[in-house]
């Protein structure tokens, strides 16, 4: 029998070993790669989480009426007895909370502040409203204006 007949093909040990070498440091950097978007995707969820608190508690002030109404206040976390845009002012928490006071299940490690300012824009008196939503050392802060005009 020839030495050709015999030969069955396959792999020499030094091959196997370059080719698990091979396949190792692909996968290392694959890895690495996995590694560095996990690490960083959690930033871009605070940032939005951040804007979507910020956003929606100006837009809970840019509801209210710009006069002052009387009877306002409410404790805590809570504004629901809120019911103009002045009983914002000097609005704190930590962790979001619902208008009712309730808090919301996950953002815990959130502080909200408002500020409510008497302003002028382009001559007409405003209010400017303020809302800052941090996290940690990530910080948002959200600032409008609200006129008495057509309410």
């Amino acid at each position: 029998m020839s030495s050709s007949a015999r030969y069955c093909g396959g792999f020499t040990l030094a091959e196997m070993l370059i080719a698990i070498v091979v396949i190792g440091v692909g996968l290392g950097g694959v890895l690495l790669a996995f590694q560095i978007t996990a690490r960083g995707s959690a930033d871009p969820l605070v940032q939005r989480q951040l804007q979507a608190v910020a956003e929606g508690l100006l837009e809970e002030v840019l509801s209210k009426p710009f006069t002052p109404q009387a009877g306002a206040g409410a404790g805590g976390c809570a504004r629901d007895g809120f019911n103009d845009v002045d009983d914002y002012h000097g609005y704190t928490s930590s962790g979001v909370c619902e208008i009712n006071g309730s808090a919301v299940p996950g953002l815990g490690g959130y502080a909200v502040n408002v500020q409510v300012l008497a302003s002028t824009l382009a001559g007409v008196a405003t209010k400017r409203i303020q809302v800052t939503v941090s996290r940690g050392s990530d910080s948002l802060q959200l600032a409008a204006h609200r006129s008495g005009w057509g309410s």
